[in-house]
């Protein structure tokens, strides 16, 4: 038994985003550690990034860019923070963040509640020159006059300090914001955001949410092959609600951990097969073992994030993760994790 699953009962006792905080607090008093070295067969090199590992920890921990460092010497490949916004805002009133213990699953209503990308970008430019990617999730302020500006002046803003950017319009606890995954909308976003890119920026990664339609994900697809987006992150939380046994699954929000597994994987077969290939894919949503990360790259994702299973796992999760993922590659004869995307 791991040190976390004795501590969990009373990790559990305490509300939801004060141990969050809590957790995060402590993270920022951590000494810094070596990093562990993954199997070379880990590595994997994605729009231009060399990743020493596929598994990340997905944006939505680390809201405020506090503590990046931190989760790569934990064993994280790479780190994902935000989601940021060009000015700061409170979020969704409390409560707001709801574990369901009973299904190993999160609902969370947050609404981008962060302190704004110029607290954020002043930590990022502190830790430049240091080893490890990190990449930036922006968004935009719930009461924007203009959401693609906002958009827009996130990707000027932490272009200098983002290993890449994330474009998060999939959240579904900004009232409209899924709005902008509509073909005419998105067009106008991706192009928006490239322009304020420029030439020597960082790549750019599109979020998108798993409650989509055919025609949603085909216009899609269409849109970011066009405007060339250098991967997809499939996927957000979703707002469906499969069969769940916590009492806390009423509760309104975005719902990830395990009950999301189906959904997400079904997603990525549809965006593996709406793109061709030709955009790399990154896999979020319900993944929570080595076995689930494998799945998702012999289903065609280069790159996988998790967040929710370290609420149920603990911190080792990353370190286990990797060192199962290489065996399972040796296993399967695959020299590199890269050979075996979309080998399933």
């Amino acid at each position: 038994m791991s040190l976390y699953s004795t501590l969990r009962p009373i990790v559990f006792a305490i509300d939801a985003e004060k141990a969050h905080r809590a957790t995060i607090t402590s993270l920022r008093l951590r000494p810094g550690g070596r990093r562990p070295k993954a199997s070379p067969s880990l590595a994997t090199r994605v729009a231009g990034l060399d990743f020493p590992t596929p598994i990340g920890l997905a944006a939505g921990f680390d809201k405020d860019a506090q503590v990046p460092d931190a989760m790569l010497d934990l064993g994280f490949g790479f780190v994902e923070v935000g989601t940021l916004t060009p000015q700061p805002q409170a979020g969704n009133p409390r409560p707001r963040l709801f574990r369901l213990a009973a299904d190993e699953a999160v609902i969370n209503r947050m609404g981008f509640n962060n302190g704004g990308q110029a607290a954020a970008l002043e930590r990022l430019l502190r830790r430049r020159g240091r080893p490890g990617i990190v990449g930036v999730n922006i968004g935009a302020n719930k009461d924007a006059a203009d959401r693609i500006a906002d958009y827009a002046t996130g990707v000027t803003v932490m272009r200098g300090v983002a290993s890449y950017l994330t474009v998060n319009i999939s959240s579904p606890n900004t009232p409209g914001l899924r709005a902008l995954q509509s073909r005419t909308a998105l067009d106008e976003l991706l192009c928006a955001v490239v322009e304020a890119r420029g030439r020597q920026g960082p790549p750019i990664f599109l979020k998108v949410a798993p409650d989509l339609e055919a025609s949603d994900i085909d216009d899609i697809a269409e849109v970011s092959l066009r405007r060339r987006m250098d991967a997809l992150i499939v996927s957000n939380t979703t707002i469906s609600r499969p069969p769940l046994a916590s009492a806390e699954a009423v509760e309104a929000g975005g719902l990830s951990g395990a009950p999301l597994h189906d959904l997400a994987l079904r997603r990525l077969i549809d965006f593996r097969a709406a793109t061709a290939g030709h955009i790399p894919l990154i896999a979020a949503g319900g993944i929570a073992t080595a076995d689930q990360a494998y799945a998702r790259i012999l289903a065609g994702a280069s790159l996988v994030q998790l967040y929710s299973a370290l609420v149920y796992q603990g911190p080792g999760l990353a370190r286990r993760l990797a060192a199962d993922l290489a065996t399972l590659l040796e296993r399967d004869g695959f020299a590199h994790v890269g050979d075996a995307v979309g080998q399933g």
